[in-house]
C-alpha cells in the first residue's frame, strides 16, 4: 500500500444499480486475530483463551464481532462501491459464532440506490464452510464523490 498515491476510485452512484453483487471468501487466521487484538488492546478471554472459552457455551475461542465488521467494510472499500466510499450506517445481526480458522463466504448485494440522499444500501450475508449462515448486515454507503471544480458563488 502506498499512502498518498492517487488511486482509481470505485463506482459512483450513477454507475451502481440495484442487484449489483459481489461474493468474497475469507479465512480467519491467527495473524489477523493477533493483529486485531494487538491494535485494539482487546484482551477478552473469549477471543484468545482456550481454557476460558471451553467453560462457555461457545466451547472454544470466537472471532471478535468488530473484526467481522472490518472484513465487510474492507470489501466495501475495495470492491463495492470501491475506493473512495464511506460507510454511513451499519446494522449487523450475528446469527452464529465464528470460530478461529473458519472460512467465510460473504455475499454482498445492492438492494437500494438513493440518488437523492447519495447513498446505496447493501445487504450482506455470510456463511461458514458448512454453509451455515453466521451473520447478516445492512450497510448504507456513500459511493465515491468528486467535488465539482466549479467556483463556489458567495
Amino acid at each position: 500500500m502506498n499512502i498518498g498515491k492517487p488511486r482509481k476510485l470505485g463506482r459512483t452512484i450513477e454507475e451502481i444499480e440495484e442487484g449489483d453483487s459481489l461474493s468474497l471468501t475469507e479465512s480467519i487466521e491467527d495473524q489477523q486475530l493477533l493483529l486485531y487484538l494487538g491494535l485494539t488492546n482487546d484482551a477478552n478471554p473469549l477471543y484468545i483463551q482456550h481454557d476460558y472459552a471451553k467453560q462457555t457455551e461457545y466451547e472454544r475461542p470466537i472471532v471478535p464481532s468488530v473484526m467481522l465488521m472490518g472484513l465487510i467494510t474492507s470489501a466495501i472499500s475495495k470492491h463495492l462501491p470501491g475506493p473512495g466510499s464511506h460507510v454511513v450506517n451499519f446494522s449487523m445481526n450475528f446469527v452464529e459464532p465464528v470460530y478461529h480458522y473458519e472460512t467465510l463466504t460473504f455475499m454482498f448485494e445492492v438492494i437500494k440506490v438513493d440518488k437523492m440522499k447519495g447513498v446505496v444500501t447493501i445487504s450482506v450475508e455470510a456463511v461458514n464452510q458448512e454453509e451455515n449462515r453466521v451473520l447478516d448486515a445492512v450497510v448504507m454507503v456513500q459511493p465515491p464523490m468528486i467535488q465539482s471544480e466549479e467556483p463556489v458563488e458567495e
